[in-house]
């Protein structure tokens, strides 16, 4: 069975437990960049402790992919490309890295959900995994999302 039957059969299921969403299945992605990475971070969103993630601008800039907006769904894959779960983008601020605040790497739910620990991290992050060749920067902008489990939740 290819991933998108298994991603079209997950969305026919998500509708069913929530009438409210919409007919048009929206796009299916990872957190992370590895596939161990995927699994822990879903973990976090399942658990309810994640309901935030931050992108780099320049990695937008890169890749061509359209900025999230408000509002929009995304389906979550796990680390195998399996989808597990539906969110909802609730907010969104752009601010250069040295100015995320404590609040928003919090909301993250990665480790001690320190400021601290979520500077090395995303650090190190962007250092080793940007799709942008100037990688990391301390005052590169930063897409701070939040949003909210809609399914299965």
């Amino acid at each position: 069975m290819s991933p998108g039957t298994d991603i079209d059969r997950f969305w026919r299921a998500a509708r069913e437990a929530c009438p409210e969403l919409p007919t048009d299945r929206p796009e299916a992605w990872a957190f992370g960049a590895t596939p161990g990475h995927a699994d822990e971070l879903l973990a976090l969103v399942l658990d309810g402790i994640k309901v935030g993630t931050a992108s780099s601008l320049w990695d937008y800039d890169a890749t061509g992919d359209p900025l999230p907006v408000e509002g929009e769904l995304s389906i979550i894959l796990d680390g195998t490309g399996a989808p597990r779960a539906v969110i909802e983008t609730t907010a969104l601020a752009t601010v250069p890295f040295d100015e995320v605040d404590e609040e928003h790497a919090f909301a993250e739910g990665e480790g001690d959900r320190t400021l601290a620990h979520w500077r090395t991290v995303h650090e190190r992050y962007w250092r080793a995994h940007s799709e942008d060749p100037r990688g990391f920067a301390p005052d590169m902008p930063v897409l701070c999302e939040r949003f909210r489990l809609v399914y299965p939740g």
